[in-house]
């Protein structure tokens, strides 16, 4: 016979069926268990974080109770670290010892965990490599149509990080071949130029930074990396505040919640104040209304808008390079930035107004003239980038509907592309507001 649960039973069914609202409980995965496990045999002890599927962010960390300001989220011994002191105390220490010249910090831990990973179930580290990604969507590893759909500078900075893998992989061929009496298999076959990139990519976005002193088996290169599985699972977002740690007395690295978190909702990290350009370069994800990203303005594009006839052309440029304002400059949730104007301010002078540059540079008001001018600029880009934005929109949707099975690095661009069309458009917004205002009023921001 059923029993009645009465009201009590109803409400208590209903409290927890809302718990898990922003994310789906995943720790009763094996692949999550064996890990717990292997991380308990190492000392590690968690009983508030437990690994879930969030709607937002995909696979993260929830809170089992609501966390406050200055509670310990994590504390992961040292056992538990991937550094290069685990490399060297490997089968692969005494090659990596006797290799000259030295290898890099970096590399030593990307052979570690290529070598890991090809040993399977043979590998002390399966637990944690089981976890691991198995691919990366930083743009270094996209196809090359995507890339060139990507806002500059972060086009160039792809292209970039691609070179520096592509390079990596060609100077360490000799010493992967010196790791032969090591292998059955040829080590041409395991250590690939994708095995790499993989190792690459999971040392570039899941590291965490901890200074390490020199070894004298290793190059000059900082040794500041540590893997560290579990806390790993942390993501990011701009609008929290952790602090994190090595704690030296207890010998763990630790997290400290600067924030409230929910009970059952998702703990977050800070990677830093990074623009959504930079997070998916050296993450792979876009953090959607990041409060830190901002629109480029590319030198060519600057230049767009400089007359041509100006006899100061050249001297303007080299002043602005000569002063690093030919970089950085951007349009942001609050308009254009102040370097943007000020650089526009510099090349809209007038030939009596060009030994004023310095002033210029400093923030001083030249003329009305200079002001109008500079801002009627501002404005002209603004437009343009708005006008380039919602073309490679069009294309990408393009793309996607022609798409069978739509490429997911697209939806990453498109994500980009959407967030600094928000931004130009709330510029646009900010250079028309200043333009209606009384002649004066608008010219705080410049």
């Amino acid at each position: 016979m059923k029993k009645n649960r009465g009201r009590t039973g109803r409400k208590r069914r209903r409290k927890h069926s809302q718990s898990f609202v922003d994310g789906v409980n995943c720790s009763h995965k094996l692949e999550y268990i064996k890990l717990k496990k292997w991380l308990k045999d190492r000392g590690f002890e968690d009983s508030i974080l437990r690994p879930a599927e969030f709607r937002e962010t995909g696979r993260g960390l929830m809170a089992t109770k609501a966390l406050q300001a200055g509670d310990l989220i994590i504390s992961l011994p040292e056992k538990c670290l991937l550094t290069t002191s685990t490399v060297l105390r490997s089968c692969l220490g005494g090659y990596i010892k006797n290799w000259k010249p030295p290898v890099s910090p970096l590399m030593a831990l990307c052979t570690f965990l290529i070598a890991e990973k090809h040993a399977g179930q043979k590998s002390p580290w399966k637990p944690y490599l089981d976890v691991l990604p198995k691919t990366y969507t930083c743009p270094g590893c996209w196809e090359h149509d995507v890339v060139t759909l990507l806002p500059e500078p972060l086009r160039k900075k792809a292209q970039e990080q691609r070179t520096t893998i592509h390079e990596l992989y060609l100077s360490s061929k000799a010493f992967f071949s010196s790791l032969q009496p090591l292998f059955a298999e040829d080590t041409g076959t395991i250590f690939t130029y994708s095995a790499l990139e993989w190792a690459w990519c999971t040392i570039n976005t899941r590291t965490i930074y901890m200074k390490h002193p020199q070894k004298e088996w290793f190059s000059l290169e900082p040794d500041v990396y540590a893997l560290a599985p579990y806390l790993d699972l942390l993501n990011h977002s701009p609008n929290v505040q952790v602090k994190a740690a090595f704690n030296e007395q207890t010998r763990s690295y630790e997290i400290w919640a600067k924030s409230q978190c929910k009970k059952y909702g998702e703990v977050f990290i800070c990677y830093g104040p990074h623009d959504n350009q930079r997070l998916l370069l050296e993450y792979g994800f876009v953090a959607m209304d990041n409060p830190h990203s901002s629109v480029y303005v590319s030198s060519d594009t600057l230049l767009k808008y400089l007359p041509p006839l100006d006899k100061q052309r050249k001297a303007k440029l080299s002043i602005l390079k000569d002063h690093d304002f030919l970089e950085n400059l951007t349009f942001g949730w609050d308009g254009p930035s102040w370097r943007l104007l000020t650089a526009l301010k510099l090349l809209s002078l007038g030939a009596d107004e060009f030994a004023c540059w310095r002033r210029t540079l400093l923030g001083d008001i030249i003329s009305a003239r200079n002001q109008e001018q500079s801002w009627k600029i501002t404005t002209q880009i603004c437009h343009f980038l708005t006008e380039e934005t919602q073309q490679v929109l069009l294309q990408i949707s393009q793309l996607r509907r022609s798409q069978e099975n739509p490429n997911p690095q697209l939806a990453l661009v498109e994500m980009l592309h959407l967030e600094g069309l928000k931004i130009l458009q709330k510029s646009a917004e900010v250079l028309c507001n200043s333009n209606l205002a009384p002649p004066g009023a608008g010219t705080a921001l410049l």
